[in-house]
Parts: C-alpha cells; structure tokens; sequence
C-alpha cells in the first residue's frame, strides 16, 4: 500500500487547465482510475460506455451530467454512478469541475492465431 496523489495538490495544479491530472497505471492492478479537470463552462461530450459500470466522485467544484433522461446537478462531494449501458455528457459550473471516476479494468487486446491458421 502507499498514497498515489494528493488531491488537493491535483486540484490546485494551475499548469493543467483542462483534462487527465491524474491517471492510475500501477502494475497488475484491477481497477482504473482517473481524475479529472474542467475549467468553468467546459465539457465532456456525450459519450456511451458499454461494458462498464463507473463511479464519478466529485472533488470539488460542480457541473451537470446530462443523460438522455435529463439532466443532474452535481456537487462537490457528490458520488455518482454511471451504470453500463448509459449514454451521459458532463459540463462544468461556474467553479469548474474537477472529479475522480474509477471502474473496472478492461481486459487488453490479445493478440491470437486465426482459426486454420
């Protein structure tokens, strides 16, 4: 075990204004792990995640995640979950938006033999 980043340090990293701070690559790992940076009135587009169930933990700031059911509120400290299957876009508020989402591991590309090959 051992700390992997500090988030407040994440938060306040003024050299990075939108995107990855952070991203988990440990050797071996289950999960993946990503936080993130929106600047105020910035986006994620709308995007449909297939296979994978994700948690979104809002750090600090807020914003709105739209689905095709509406549109929510989020917060900072809010968790939210982002079940598989579930077509969602994000946008920051006036503080932006700066959020942790963590999900499953997907499996690597294997490369194999064609069948009679």
């Amino acid at each position: 075990m051992r700390v992997l980043a500090d988030v407040h340090e994440l938060v306040g990293d003024a050299l990075v204004p939108s995107g990855a701070r952070w991203t988990l690559a440990e050797p071996g790992r289950q999960l993946d792990a990503n936080f993130v940076h929106l600047p105020a009135g910035r986006h994620v587009g709308s995007h449909l995640e297939p296979d994978l169930d994700v948690m979104l933990v809002v750090v600090a700031g807020g914003g709105i995640v739209g689905t095709p059911d509406g549109e929510q509120v989020i917060a900072d400290g809010n968790i939210v979950w982002l079940p598989r299957g579930s077509s969602r876009n994000l946008t920051a508020g006036d503080s932006g938006l700066s959020y942790l989402t963590v999900h499953r591991r997907r499996q690597g590309l294997q490369v194999r033999s064609r069948p009679g090959g």
